[in-house]
């Protein structure tokens, strides 16, 4: 994973103008900005920042908990907002490293990316991600994004895939987080992938109690929820087919600093990845979500129980 080269940067600076930007200016959350160099060392301990979703909470503080174990200090800062918020800070300093998901990745990078597999995916991170980060090895587990009805839309107005969807173009309200509206794998890529429009886009949270309120009461016809999501099988929800792979693959994937990237750090998540699965995923966010346990009580028991930590 250490085959970036100067031509990532140059790759980076060339598909990706919002991101090149973090380079100078401000790009910490406390606005100090100044990323470090050097070699990659966990010493001084690395700081896991988390998205705004329980599920990528959790795998902070699995990660957290396995960094531990092989004895590297860590603090997580969860809950800090979207990518727009998290890569700055971790090309700031203010994190080290922070649960991420390849194809979700890869098109906030390059919008236009057409890797669909794994391994290529893979390269074309390694290839494009901006100087001074890079992604570790991927894990079995899995968490794409899902575009889902209730199961009364599908039946009235026969909703089955994505293309389906073109048959009622300004007629149907979808809900998701903000960051939805703009993205490839949202609105974006709906309307250019399969010529969807909606009436109205409502900005809402990730797979969060907002959008699925919404979508029972009705508020909204198309919710953008994440795979792992129990409540889809709960509500007997469907999730719409996507038969033109608009969807990339989702594995999870760590993103790191060059500079906290040493070898103890790489064993530890390689660890953790060989182990967690889709199905384990699943289970912890329906602990946090459904039993209302604590994020970080759940990702120490599991790490516990599989024998990552003592």
């Amino acid at each position: 994973m250490n085959r970036r080269t100067l031509l990532g940067g140059l790759f980076a600076a060339a598909s990706v103008p919002a991101l090149a930007a973090c380079s100078s200016g401000i790009t910490s959350l406390d606005g100090e900005g100044g990323a470090s160099g050097g070699g990659g060392s966990s010493k001084d301990g690395v700081t896991i920042g988390t998205a705004n979703f329980t599920e990528n909470q959790v795998l902070g503080f699995l990660y957290a908990a396995v960094l531990e174990a092989a004895g590297v200090q860590t603090k997580v800062r969860p809950n800090l907002g979207t990518r727009e918020i998290l890569i700055p800070a971790l090309r700031g300093g203010d994190i080290g490293l922070l649960p991420e998901y390849q194809g979700a990745l890869l098109h906030y990078i390059d919008p236009k990316a057409e890797a669909t597999e794994e391994g290529e995916m893979q390269n074309a991170l390694a290839m494009s991600l901006p100087v001074g980060l890079q992604v570790l090895p991927y894990g079995m587990a899995e968490d794409s994004d899902a575009f889902a009805v209730t199961r009364e839309t599908a039946d009235r107005y026969g909703l089955a895939t994505l293309a389906d969807l073109r048959k009622q173009n300004g007629r149907l309200v979808i809900g998701a987080a903000p960051e939805v509206k703009k993205r490839e794998v949202g609105v974006v890529g709906l309307k250019d992938v399969y010529g969807v429009e909606f009436k109205e886009f409502k900005s809402l949270d990730s797979s969060g109690p907002l959008v699925k309120g919404a979508l029972k009461k009705g508020d909204v016809d198309v919710a953008n929820l994440f795979t792992t999501d129990t409540d889809i099988q709960a509500n007997r929800w469907v999730v719409l087919t996507d038969p033109k792979n608009l969807i990339p693959g989702q594995h999870v994937v760590p993103l790191i600093a060059d500079r906290k990237a040493d070898s103890t750090v790489r064993k530890a998540l390689a660890q953790l990845g060989n182990v967690l699965t889709t199905a384990d995923l699943t289970e912890l966010n329906r602990k946090v979500d459904k039993d209302k346990k604590d994020p970080e009580d759940v990702a120490n028991a599991y790490a516990k129980e599989k024998g990552l930590t003592r």
